[in-house]
C-alpha cells in the first residue's frame, strides 16, 4: 500500500460561517492503481488531494505514504518527502511564465540541488517521453493548453515519484487531447511500483481508471466505487 488516509477532515471559517470541506474521509491506494475521485463541485475533491499530497494540513486524521506519516513532520522534512515521493500536476499547470519547457521542467532536480547540466539533460529526456522534444525552448504562452499539460507532467514525474496526483488534467482539454494525455499517462507512467490518483470531472476518461471513488459533501459515497481491470 502506497498510502492511508486515515479520518480525514477539514473546515473554513469560524462560527455561522463555519463549513466542512472534507469529514471523516478514509481511503487507501496500492501501488500499480489508477484511482480516480469524481463527484461535484465542491464535494472536497481537490481539498483532499492537497491534504494527501502534503500541501495543506488536515484538521484531524493521519496520511501515511510510502509508511511515513506526513503529517507529523516538521516543515523541511515534509517539503523534503514531498519532493523525492510525490507529483502534483495542478489544474491550471503552474507553470513559470518567463523559462522555457526545458526549465519548468528542471526545477524538481534544481531543487534537489543537482548539477545544472544533469538538470537540463534530465528533463530534455523528459519532454522527449511526453513527445515534446522539438518545444524545449519554447516559453508556455508558445504552447497549446495539451502541451502545457505535457510539461506539468514532465515537471511531476522528472524526479521518479512513486505517487503522482493530478488535479482536473483534462479541464481544459478538447475530448480528444484529454483522452491522450490520460492514455499517455496510464501507458507510460503508471508501473507496478508507482500509484495515479486523478480527480476529474470529466466522464469521457473514465474507461483509463482502475477503480473509482465518489465524493459528495465531503464524503465518500459508500457503495459508489466501481473497480475495473488494470
Amino acid at each position: 500500500m502506497i498510502l492511508t488516509a486515515t479520518g480525514i477532515t477539514k473546515h473554513f471559517g469560524e462560527a455561522q460561517s463555519l463549513t466542512y470541506a472534507l469529514r471523516d474521509v478514509s481511503l487507501s491506494v496500492d501501488f500499480g492503481e489508477m484511482l480516480y475521485i469524481v463527484g461535484p463541485s465542491g464535494s472536497g475533491k481537490t481539498t483532499l488531494l492537497s491534504i494527501i499530497s502534503g500541501i495543506l494540513r488536515p484538521d484531524a486524521g493521519r496520511v501515511v505514504v510510502k509508511d511515513r506519516d506526513i503529517w507529523s513532520l516538521d516543515a523541511d522534512s515534509l517539503a523534503g518527502f514531498r519532493l523525492q515521493t510525490i507529483g502534483f500536476v495542478f489544474q491550471d499547470y503552474h507553470l513559470f511564465p518567463r523559462l522555457t519547457a526545458l526549465e519548468n521542467v528542471a526545477i524538481p532536480l534544481i531543487l534537489r540541488r543537482e548539477p545544472w547540466g544533469k538538470c537540463l539533460a534530465d528533463a530534455g529526456k523528459m519532454l522527449q517521453i511526453v513527445g515534446l522534444a522539438q518545444k524545449q525552448t519554447l516559453a508556455p504562452v508558445k504552447l497549446s493548453g495539451g502541451e502545457q499539460q505535457r510539461v506539468a507532467i514532465a515537471r511531476a514525474i522528472v524526479a521518479e515519484p512513486d505517487l503522482l496526483i493530478l488535479d482536473e488534467p483534462t479541464a481544459s482539454l478538447d475530448g480528444e487531447t484529454g483522452r491522450k494525455i490520460v492514455a499517455f499517462v496510464k501507458e507510460n507512467i503508471l508501473n507496478e511500483h508507482r500509484a495515479i490518483i486523478i480527480v476529474t470531472h470529466d466522464s469521457r476518461i473514465y474507461e483509463y481508471a482502475t477503480r473509482m471513488i465518489r465524493m459528495e459533501d465531503g464524503r465518500i459515497v459508500p457503495g459508489q466505487e466501481a473497480v475495473y481491470e488494470k
